[in-house]
């Protein structure tokens, strides 16, 4: 990655312009069966459309609050850079009757009502598939951004010293979180191909990290693992080989 970044969307976009073929985050859902592997064009692809979503349709501004009631899961980590590419504050499990926009998941949809702003619902179904019907009071996601743009530019330039995320008692401008995921991925031994296994949540700074942002900062990847704990330690040994992995944070 280049020293010159100062935000978690400049990291995908070095990441982009280093090796868009390779693969950036690897997701499995042990309740479900679910492999979906996505290389860093698609991820950038999936971040591009969900920032024009947010920026255009749901009219949100630098400084604008969500609350993101969301699982360690892709497309969590698809919002999480939506949320740095416009300069929204992305409030990871959140309070939303606080907040100016929310987007959840279909665990937390009674939770999210509290929410005066937009809402913006996921099924979290495999292959980013849709309801089978809109929660009442919510834009489907799978509905929404396919029709977006593929390229996004912020309507105004996001500033690094900007809040970008608050996690628990965790509370990070942009900077500070580029700098803390580069000081993580250097802890975690992780460098250019590094290929990082975690099945930590993402309701801590030490899941969000490990899931994506101090790979997304060292060059390397995640396998993002949810109900990791269903395996044995004859899957997990498996799956170590299978997906390359050089370290593991579980």
């Amino acid at each position: 990655m280049n020293a010159s970044d100062r935000t978690p969307a400049d990291l995908l976009r070095s990441a982009l312009a280093a090796d868009p073929a390779r693969p950036l985050v690897t997701f499995y859902d042990d309740a479900t069966g679910e492999r979906v592997e996505l290389s860093v064009a698609t991820f950038a692809n999936w971040v591009a459309k969900t920032a024009n979503l947010l920026q255009g349709d749901l009219a949100a501004e630098p400084g604008d609050r969500l609350a993101l009631l969301l699982p360690a899961h892709w497309q969590s980590a698809v919002w999480l850079l939506a949320c740095s590419s416009v300069g929204v504050v992305a409030e990871v499990q959140g309070d939303p009757a606080g907040a100016d926009l929310v987007v959840s998941g279909p665990d937390t949809l009674d939770r999210a009502r509290a929410c005066r702003g937009e809402r913006i619902a996921l099924a979290l179904r495999p292959l980013g598939g849709r309801f089978p019907q809109a929660p009442e009071g919510f834009a489907d996601y799978a509905v929404e951004v396919p029709g977006q743009g593929d390229r996004f530019a912020p309507y105004a330039p996001v500033d690094p010293a900007a809040p970008a995320l608050t996690v628990g008692t965790v509370s990070m401008t942009a900077e500070q979180l580029v700098a803390r995921s580069r000081e993580d991925a250097a802890e975690l031994g992780l460098g250019p191909g590094s290929r990082l296994l975690t099945g930590r949540t993402y309701d801590t700074w030490e899941g969000l990290s490990a899931g994506l942002f101090a790979p997304l900062a060292a060059g390397g990847s995640v396998v993002l693992c949810r109900h990791l704990d269903r395996l044995d330690a004859d899957e997990l040994a498996k799956r170590v080989e299978s997906e390359r992995i050089t370290g593991t944070a579980v």
